[in-house]
C-alpha cells in the first residue's frame, strides 16, 4: 500500500512539472533548469542520475534542513555555516550552468 502510494506521488509530480520560462520562450536553460527532474530521481532513489541532472540539489536539500533546525535550536554558529551553505551552493550552480552551457554550445 506504501509503495504503490509513494509511487503515485512521484507519477503525479512527473505529470505536472511545471515549465521553466527561460527554456519555453528564449530556448536557453537557465541555472535552475533540471533541479525538478533531479528531486524525482533522487525520490526514486537514483543518486547518480539526480547529481548528473542537478548537482546542487543535495547541498541545497541539506542547507534547507539545516535553515529548519537553526530557526528551531538556534545554533550558536547557525549563520556562519548557512551564509558558507548558500554560497557552496551558489558556486555549484554557477559552475555546472557554465559547464552545461558550454558544452550545450559544442553540440551546434
Amino acid at each position: 500500500m506504501q509503495t504503490s502510494i509513494y509511487s503515485t506521488f512521484i507519477n503525479w509530480l512527473q505529470s505536472h512539472m511545471l515549465a521553466c520560462p527561460s527554456k519555453k520562450f528564449l530556448h536557453i536553460d537557465c541555472p535552475g533548469c533540471g533541479l525538478q527532474r533531479s528531486v524525482i530521481y533522487l525520490l526514486k532513489g537514483d543518486l547518480a542520475e539526480s547529481l548528473q541532472m542537478y548537482p546542487a540539489t543535495i547541498p541545497i536539500i541539506l542547507t534547507i534542513c539545516f535553515l529548519i533546525l537553526h530557526l528551531r535550536f538556534k545554533f550558536s554558529a547557525g549563520g556562519t555555516v548557512l551564509k558558507y551553505s548558500h554560497l557552496f551552493c551558489a558556486v555549484i550552480i554557477i559552475s555546472s550552468y557554465i559547464f552545461k552551457t558550454i558544452n550545450n554550445f559544442k553540440t551546434f
